[in-house]
């Protein structure tokens, strides 16, 4: 299988005068449509990773292949741009924009890849607050919703651009175990429906293993990388 994401001897270092390695000679790959968890303690290095998987960092040094192009040597810009199209970001706080609607936020990266929203996408945005389940409240503000409905409606936002490549840190982080369960359905569904590539950081070993693949930092290197 193609693969959609390569990591090749990732390290990082932070710090002039004291330094300290956060990552230490990473490779991996993920392939195209999988669905990856990555677990580890705090401090095992998990955030950094996924800062450099989804261009947020640059990596001390080694190669970060998307989609077979090595973006390295790509500046701000280019990077930004990558980003907007290629990767949807689900965080522990939604991020939601506070004075604007459900509807609105989820077309925000639209927005700004394109300045103005046609049918098509006006139709796509729809469609996906009807999956995730919130068409009820898509005209509420972002702040007149319950933590649920708000993580959902950033679940449709990252899929908006159609992104290959979905990260998720601890995306169900904040929610009750109840709807943690049904996000995490939801996210399989998405999976298994747009063929997106999921990467989900977790501390939750039981979240985890909803995923095919669990890959297991400490202290900044892989100590396990499981296929199930």
């Amino acid at each position: 299988m193609d693969n959609v994401l390569e990591l090749k001897k990732i390290n990082k270092i932070y710090g002039e005068k004291v330094k300290t390695q956060v990552l230490f000679d990473l490779n991996l790959n993920f392939e195209k449509s999988s669905f990856n968890s990555i677990i580890g303690a705090s401090g095992s290095g998990k955030s950094t990773l996924m800062n450099i998987m989804g261009t947020l960092d640059r990596p001390t040094d080694g190669d970060v292949l998307v989609n077979g192009k090595n973006i390295s040597s790509l500046n701000k810009e280019k990077l930004a741009e990558l980003r907007n199209e290629t990767i949807g970001f689900i965080f522990q706080f939604h991020y939601l924009l506070p004075e604007f609607t459900v509807l609105e936020n989820v077309l925000m990266p639209y927005r700004i890849k394109h300045g103005r929203v046609n049918k098509e996408a006006m139709d796509r945005a729809k469609y996906l607050i009807d999956m995730v389940g919130i068409s009820k409240v898509e005209n509420n503000l972002s702040t007149d919703i319950s933590g649920g409905q708000q993580q959902r409606a950033a679940i449709a936002r990252s899929l908006i651009n159609n992104p290959d490549i979905i990260l998720g840190d601890e995306p169900t982080g904040n929610l009750d175990s109840q709807t943690t369960e049904t996000v995490y359905e939801l996210l399989r569904k998405i999976n298994e429906e747009f063929k997106s590539t999921f990467i989900i950081i977790t501390h939750d070993k039981k979240i985890a293993e909803k995923g095919d693949r669990i890959i297991e930092l400490t202290d900044g290197k892989i100590s396990t990388d499981i296929k199930r």
